[in-house]
């Protein structure tokens, strides 16, 4: 059986190869609050998908064992002294996330779908911290 970092990596690539991906989740996860839309009123978006596809392989490579530096910083910028995007923002992002790799890798499934959960939540937890 394929562990679960083999899983989430094999399905990343399969979105990252969507030309919509990246912009459909900005699309879900700005569509989730109002507190989620003001976040990026004056957002370059194209940088800021840039920025994600970046973020998520950083989650990715921190669940496979790499070490969290890059996270670390994240959590540092985004922080209260920083972008200040508190915690239960986080789990709204994931949920979103999750959303859009369901409608855009074609073999998603339950398996795939705990596999993310248990891949993220060390890298997310990392940066919540940080708050």
């Amino acid at each position: 059986m394929q562990s679960d970092q083999d899983l989430v990596f094999q399905s990343y690539g399969r979105c990252c190869n969507r030309d919509t991906f990246f912009s459909d989740f900005y699309d879900n996860f700005m569509g989730k609050s109002d507190e989620v839309r003001q976040m990026f009123v004056d957002t370059d978006m194209p940088a800021q998908r840039h920025l994600l596809r970046n973020g998520i392989m950083q989650l990715i490579l921190f669940s496979r064992g790499l070490p969290g530096t890059k996270l670390k910083a994240l959590g540092k910028s985004h922080n209260r002294d920083g972008y200040n995007i508190r915690p239960h923002l986080y789990n709204t992002w994931l949920e979103a996330l999750l959303e859009t790799l369901r409608k855009h890798d074609p073999v998603y499934n339950e398996r795939i779908d705990t596999a993310w959960r248990r891949a993220l939540a060390p890298g997310i937890d990392l940066i919540k911290g940080a708050y």
